[in-house]
């Protein structure tokens, strides 16, 4: 499959979103970060963006709670390339229901080539790369040229 270019622009859309075991140490870290992070536009989970918000007095474009299908509108978010950075705080002690919401999170991020930070190691890391206040490319394989390449198959 073919790829194509989708650039990543210097100020960063970035998800954040977290288990409710996990949303105080979400909440610290955006404290933590604050200086970075209100440099980009931010956008949340419901219960999640309203928490931050609340404790952080950064603005977060809030969705449904995560349970109302905040999962999906991200997802989709993601697909439609409003989504730059998923900095999801998940919980790997969080009973079943919620794996299938984990997996379909991280699989979508994989799809569209979205980095991913699952804890606050990770998120350090990306937040402090030199990519961090850049523009930089990001390779996606071209979906619409592979659908169209397929003779009856798929509708485009």
């Amino acid at each position: 499959m073919n790829t194509i270019d989708k650039p990543i622009a210097a100020q960063k859309r970035i998800a954040l979103v977290a288990h409710d075991n996990r949303k105080q140490g979400l909440i610290d870290w955006c404290k933590q970060h604050r200086a970075i992070l209100e440099q980009h536009q931010l956008l949340g989970t419901g219960t999640t963006g309203t928490q931050i918000e609340a404790s952080t007095g950064m603005q977060v474009e809030k969705l449904f709670s995560g349970p109302m299908g905040g999962d999906q509108q991200l997802g989709a978010k993601i697909c439609q390339g409003d989504v730059d950075i998923l900095i999801f705080f998940w919980d790997p002690f969080e009973p079943m229901p919620h794996d299938p919401d984990v997996k379909a999170l991280l699989r979508i991020a994989a799809v569209w080539n979205i980095p991913v930070a699952c804890n606050a190691s990770s998120a350090d890391m990306m937040i402090h790369s030199a990519l961090m206040s850049q523009s930089f490319a990001r390779e996606v394989p071209d979906y619409q040229g592979y659908l169209a390449s397929r003779t009856g198959d798929f509708a485009v």
